[in-house]
């Protein structure tokens, strides 16, 4: 075998290639880095949002949107009363009919964003046990509660949001009376309001949704509930089935990514064969002289492997870098709320297992046809 300082030697014959192969081969694995980790936030957000022991009520053929879905209000106290597997505490069941809206926020600072809006009483509380309160007060009416990461999907400084302060529905000013946290849920990038002050600014007389929680997972409660009431033509869907099926409508910007992400390492990977084809076509012949000195073909092979992995994982450690300060943590807003970018082992693992196929496959065949001519003929070579 050849010593491993020979190919780390070869790495520096050639600065202007070696830079471009450590920075190409950085900039392909930070790519794929940034698409593995942004459909594994949403995947997550999306499954870590839903609850099995909620079941949704909501009106029948709007399964898959709750904001065009319209309950009457005489259901919430209906399925309260009918329903006989409910969650109680100190005698209140946990039933809360809530509206559901997407529509612009302007903050005081005049920056006007979507943002999606839940008139609630603080019943909620009841069924949507991941809520905490950081700071504040639940809403009274005039007033909103908004979610630790609301500044994000609204692309305002934290400051601008603190209890307090003013927001704007239309020309109608709230007062934010409370911050609340819900960890790694859409909730936290909602905004709350009074459950009737948003059906006066909405101009709706009916709830988009109730949700129950029930002591177990299943829903044959709520499915007789709503074969016995026809005239409310409900539907009843698990909470986590629900945010499954919205993880089914997000499935085409995944594929996007993922198509993305593959045509740009493609591209990396081409390009990487044209640049060692180019530098290995003029060592042909110093692989023929080291042969002809008592080296195998083989041990050649893997020095010339040895030497693009040390560039291409070169390429992936500052790859790892630049996502470490880049992309961990940071929130990424979308239609219905925000997910985070987190560094996980499998997001790591996938870095890693791109940087080291860069360096074997693209190196595969400039390898082959260096080392593939007869001695005699590749020491004739100029």
């Amino acid at each position: 075998m050849l010593p491993f300082t020979y190919a780390l030697r070869n790495l520096f014959r050639d600065p202007a290639r070696l830079l471009q192969t450590v920075g190409g081969s950085a900039i392909v694995v930070l790519l794929l880095i940034a698409a593995v980790a942004m459909n594994q936030g949403m995947d997550s957000v999306l499954s870590a949002s839903g609850s099995p022991n909620n079941v949704i009520l909501l009106a029948k053929g709007s399964e898959e949107s709750l904001e065009r879905s319209e309950v009457s209000l005489d259901a919430e106290s209906a399925a309260a009363t009918s329903i006989s597997d409910i969650t109680t505490k100190l005698g209140v069941a946990a039933v809360s009919g809530e509206i559901t809206y997407q529509a612009p926020i302007r903050t005081a600072t005049g920056k006007e964003e979507q943002a999606l809006l839940r008139g609630v009483l603080e019943k909620a509380l009841l069924v949507h046990t991941s809520v905490r309160l950081l700071d504040g007060n639940f809403p009274s009416p005039g007033e909103v509660m908004v979610g630790n990461l609301t500044h994000r999907k609204l692309g305002v400084p934290e400051e601008e949001l603190s209890v307090g302060k003013n927001i704007y529905f239309g020309d109608t000013a709230m007062r934010i009376s409370g911050r609340f946290t819900a960890p790694g849920t859409v909730l936290e990038s909602e905004i709350w309001f009074d459950r009737n002050d948003l059906a006066i600014l909405t101009q709706r007389d009916s709830l988009s949704s109730i949700i129950v929680r029930m002591n177990g997972k299943s829903t044959d409660e709520a499915d007789l509930f709503t074969f016995q009431r026809n005239d409310l033509e409900l539907a009843a869907i698990r909470e986590d089935k629900y945010y499954e099926k919205l993880s089914i409508f997000y499935q085409p910007i995944q594929i996007m990514t993922w198509v993305t992400a593959a045509l740009v390492v493609a591209g990396a990977v081409f390009g990487g064969l044209n640049t060692l084809y180019a530098a290995f076509a003029s060592r042909i012949k110093e692989m023929a002289t080291l042969q002809s000195i008592g080296f195998s073909r083989k041990a050649l092979f893997t020095s010339l492997i040895q030497e693009s992995l040390l560039a291409t994982l070169t390429g992936t450690l500052i790859a790892f870098i630049l996502a470490y300060f880049l992309l961990d943590g940071r929130t990424v807003p979308f239609s219905i709320g925000t997910f985070t970018l987190t560094m996980t082992p499998s997001v790591i693992l996938t870095g890693l297992f791109a940087g080291i196929l860069l360096g074997t496959i693209g190196t595969l065949p400039p390898a082959i046809r260096c080392l593939l001519p007869s001695l005699p003929k590749a020491l004739r070579s100029n």
